[in-house]
């Protein structure tokens, strides 16, 4: 057995990461951080659509993504070498009932510290002249949220965390859990054990398969793909914000002088290197002519596909498990994973800290509420 941790986190993508960076300025560095494959953030962070949108109908996310965009905006001195945020806005189109709900709500959303701006189509189609204005009865513009630098939030995160003593492995993969009375004490390696006081499964799409190597709560974790494309456009779409809608199933935004574009598809799967699907991308196509017609590209430059993890309730799983003492869960982060980090990477720290969190009621997000009678 290799020397002991106080911490074996299994995952190196942007919740290990997050995990580790606030475990050390929590003053705990005896901290390894485990990943599989050869470079961390190679699964749905490295895959991601990479935005801050503090807009979501579930509640808790919001209220995540709000405790977040703080750390995103302004971060720490130091912490990265560009800014982490790109206030290029995000755009979403509605169709009633939802827009007169959206704008009965806007005052609340703003006293929660989102600001918003709300758009007629015709506004909507003045920033983005591509849309099809009968398409949709009204917008909120989101205008200081944008793209996120995924690649300097996750090395921000590994480089700090790395500067401070937490000691990080590539190409290792767990492939046991050690439980003894109860209680997991280490993880099994193709090198060997590796003891720990606390084991975090922050395993992504893999954190179903951890758990069952625990034998920890049989929370129904599944991978979801999604697929997104990229095409040139003959406009100039560089100033325009993201662009979303539920109700036609889609979103573009610009990326590398074209734009990106995804279906909204999602497909559950068992955890794997997703690739893109053929149906997927027609669709997404088909939805785009329904909206913005011009955009519609004659060839593609790029198409990929990611997995995003959910549990039941489409809220993220955070906190001892309630049957393992010692595993503890940072999972399910679903499609808000990246712009979440800051303040779930804060919750899950305190947690293994202090055993409690003044930050977030951690009873929303805590392993137990899928637990049966």
């Amino acid at each position: 057995m290799t020397r002991a941790f106080d911490v074996v986190v299994v995952g190196g993508g942007i919740a290990g990461a997050s995990l580790a960076y606030f475990l050390a300025e929590r003053g705990v560095t005896d901290v390894l951080l485990l990943e599989r494959e050869s470079q961390p953030g190679s699964h749905a962070t490295g895959r991601s659509a990479a935005v801050l949108a503090e807009l979501d109908p579930i509640s808790t996310l919001q209220e995540l993504k709000v405790g977040s965009a703080g750390f995103l905006r302004r971060p720490p001195p130091g912490f990265a070498e560009t800014p982490l945020l790109e206030p290029s806005g995000i755009m979403i189109l509605l169709r009633e009932p939802f827009w007169s709900a959206l704008r009965q709500l806007a005052p609340l959303i703003e006293q929660a510290g989102t600001r918003l701006a709300l758009l007629s189509p015709a506004d909507a189609a003045a920033r983005v002249p591509v849309l099809l204005a009968e398409r949709f009865d009204g917008a909120v513009l989101l205008p200081e949220d944008g793209h996120i630098d995924v690649h300097a939030l996750l090395w921000g995160y590994l480089r700090q965390a790395r500067r401070r003593g937490v000691e990080q492995r590539l190409g290792v993969e767990v492939r046991g859990v050690r439980v003894e009375h109860g209680r997991a004490t280490a993880v099994v390696t193709a090198d060997g054990e590796i003891a720990a006081r606390w084991v975090v499964n922050a395993a992504g799409a893999w954190a179903g398969a951890v758990a069952a190597l625990a034998g920890a709560a049989p929370i129904p974790l599944v991978p979801h793909r999604r697929t997104i494309v990229v095409f040139d456009v003959r406009l100039d779409a560089r100033a325009w914000p993201m662009v979303a809608s539920d109700a036609d199933q889609l979103y573009f935004a610009p990326e590398s002088g074209g734009l990106k574009l995804s279906p909204m598809d999602e497909e559950p799967m068992q955890a794997c290197d997703p690739q893109a699907d053929d149906v997927a991308v027609a669709r997404a196509l088909e939805r785009l002519a329904r909206l913005a017609p011009a955009l519609v590209p004659h060839a593609l430059r790029r198409r990929w596909a990611g997995l995003r993890t959910f549990a039941p309730d489409r809220v993220p799983v955070v906190g001892e498990d309630p049957r393992v003492r010692g595993f503890f869960w940072l999972a399910g982060q679903g499609g808000c994973g990246i712009e979440t980090s800051p303040l779930m990477g804060q919750i899950a720290a305190d947690l293994l800290v202090d055993g409690r969190t003044e930050r977030f009621d951690a009873r929303r997000l805590a392993p137990e509420r899928f637990a049966t009678a």
